[in-house]
């Protein structure tokens, strides 16, 4: 889904919007270029120094004004891990990240088979160009605050592959026909997601479909990040790797996925969780292999 800037917008100043991750970066420049000039130069007097600080800092300001940050209309993201800015620690602020791309949900056996078919073929055409295709894959089901009452069924399954595009099945109404069952088993296709082990446990024990050549990004992340070992969540990692937050409102996260009807609020959570699988994999694999891992029990992270 993609927005373009309302001409009316154009001409708006636009400082009272959060810095980008660009623009701090670009500020943190401008002073590090003005401190190191103070300090090479030994004749230059403490009020010139600053005028150079002023300079450059006014430089950057002429050069952004009126200027909407290109990511607020863009679906497009690095795959690479972010940079760590000392402005952006000291401020503590991260974007929320939400899927901007098109939701193909399916609620019906119909809607899920070709919804399915349609995967099956993205899969093939990437498998030719790419080889190996990663999944983005996550589960939902209707949470029990009774003791002794178990879960409801996995209700929901997301499947995500692309920027553009990411697929919900309503499984809980639909079941998993055919093709979704096809691609579910296809051991050359790895899925994708934190802990993943567990949610294709479920899948098999509630609706008897095994989910085959899964991936978990935790484990991946230790071993790409190093340091101890730690349970990474979904939303820890993003914040890690893409300096973004990942927004887990309660009242969808522990909500009736049984629901006749997914809402518009269900479908952006389901989705943003599967894309952000994918979108973490893609970054994940994109780095060397840490060599300075502390020990093999991992720590924990605050969980989803």
């Amino acid at each position: 889904m993609e927005t373009s800037v309302p001409s009316s917008m154009a001409g708006l100043d636009d400082w009272d919007r959060p810095f980008t991750d660009l623009e701090l970066l670009e500020i943190e420049a401008a002073f590090q270029s003005a401190t190191n000039k103070r300090k090479d130069s030994d004749k230059s007097s403490a009020p010139a120094a600053e005028d150079e600080v002023n300079g450059d800092v006014n430089k950057f300001r002429r050069n952004h004004r009126r200027r909407l940050p290109a990511s607020l209309f863009s679906t497009s993201f690095s795959l690479s891990p972010c940079p760590r800015s000392r402005f952006k620690h000291q401020l503590n602020r991260f974007p929320a990240l939400a899927f901007r791309g098109r939701i193909v949900y399916s609620r019906t056996a119909v809607e899920a088979e070709r919804s399915a078919a349609e995967l099956l073929n993205f899969i093939e055409t990437r498998k030719r160009a790419e080889g190996v295709v990663a999944l983005g894959f996550d589960i939902e089901w209707k949470p029990t605050f009774k003791r002794g009452v178990a879960p409801g069924k996995a209700a929901v399954m997301q499947i995500c592959g692309e920027m553009n595009r990411c697929y919900v099945f309503h499984i809980f109404h639909s079941g998993i026909p055919q093709n979704l069952q096809t691609l579910l088993g296809n051991s050359a296709t790895v899925k994708v997601g934190v802990s993943i082990a567990g949610d294709a446990h479920k899948v098999f024990l509630d609706h008897n479909v095994p989910v085959r050549n899964v991936d978990d990004l935790s484990a991946l992340a230790n071993l790409k990040i190093g340091g101890v070992p730690k349970n990474w969540s979904l939303a820890s990692l993003t914040e890690t790797l893409l300096c973004k937050q990942l927004p887990k409102p309660n009242h969808i996260r522990l909500g009736n996925w049984e629901t006749p009807v997914l809402s518009k609020e269900h479908l952006n959570y389901a989705a943003t969780d599967a894309f952000v699988s994918w979108h973490l994999y893609q970054a994940l694999k994109s780095l060397p292999e840490a060599v300075d891992n502390k020990s093999n029990e991992p720590e924990h992270v605050s969980s989803e």
